[in-house]
């Protein structure tokens, strides 16, 4: 059997995995606001890169917002469309190797869906995600990219940005620890510095799509939750995850390539026979 492609193709960025048998190949990333352009260039650097060539390619799997805009087999290899919600489910249980979960897909928004085997429910998802992150730090720090930000945050302060719950209450709740915020952005210090508000920031990101997923966890009683997307490559979203276990009783975890789950989806859909439409 011959290599099988997943490909993610985003507004801006496209994602390619290989897997040989069940074996995943150097996943990589390719930065386009042209979809089509853009797997074209990433299907080409993954063969460079791997020494391979276009017969020892069997399947082509496309799932992402930019998939729509293909309409012919790639480079005359049989090529199928995977629902995306599916992808970003298979992808999550495959990399964790876990049989059900809820997986949170963090990009520009944030997508929640529950994964079960070989079958995924997009549960919904909030509008706060990457985009928001740098949104706001280019308007409150002149901040643009992600490296700047996470640079930005190292040493900041959430006592000087964030309300908790230790600020407004002197008794000592067993479910909340005095550490818990009790607003976001509630208690801007005059000592704040750039720091502090880039932590915020990132902990405002992040908190928010925790407690959606924790919200979505008591649906079904389900413990596990699975972080994928470019997202989890913020080094200080780990802390803010932790927090939340501890506090909610409920698994948070990263598994590795994370934020290539959805390719890595589409890629799982063909090996393992779920629904997927040729093209």
């Amino acid at each position: 059997m011959g290599k099988v492609i997943g490909i993610d193709i985003g507004g801006s960025t496209t994602k390619i995995v290989g897997f040989d048998e069940k074996s995943l190949i150097s996943p990589l990333l390719v930065r386009a606001n042209d979809p089509i352009a853009s797997v074209y260039g990433a299907f080409g650097k993954f063969l460079n890169i791997n020494s391979l060539k276009i017969e020892d390619i069997d399947r082509i799997m496309i799932t992402g917002v930019g998939s729509s805009f293909i309409n012919n087999k790639l480079f005359g290899i049989p090529t199928a469309r995977v629902d995306e919600f599916l992808a970003i489910g298979m992808g999550g249980l495959f990399l964790s190797n876990l049989n059900k979960a809820i997986i949170v897909s963090m990009g520009t928004g944030t997508a929640l869906v529950k994964a079960e085997n070989n079958t995924a429910v997009h549960l919904g998802g909030t509008g706060v995600g990457g985009g928001t992150l740098l949104g706001l730090s280019n308007r409150m720090l002149n901040v643009r990219h992600f490296d700047e930000l996470i640079e930005a945050a190292n040493g900041g302060d959430l006592s000087h940005v964030d309300l908790t719950i230790g600020d407004i209450s002197k008794e000592v709740m067993e479910t909340l620890p005095s550490e818990t915020t009790a607003s976001n952005f509630g208690k801007i210090s005059d000592l704040v510095t750039n720091a502090d508000l880039a932590m915020g920031i990132i902990n405002l990101v992040f908190q928010t799509i925790g407690m959606l997923a924790v919200f979505n966890t008591k649906i079904d009683n389900i413990k596990d939750v699975v972080l994928t997307g470019n997202l989890t490559n913020v080094p200080q979203s780990e802390h803010i995850f932790t927090q939340l276990s501890k506090l909610y009783d409920v698994n948070f975890q990263t598994p590795q390539n994370a934020e290539y789950a959805t390719a890595v989806g589409a890629a799982i859909c063909f090996i393992e026979g779920v629904a997927y439409r040729d093209i």
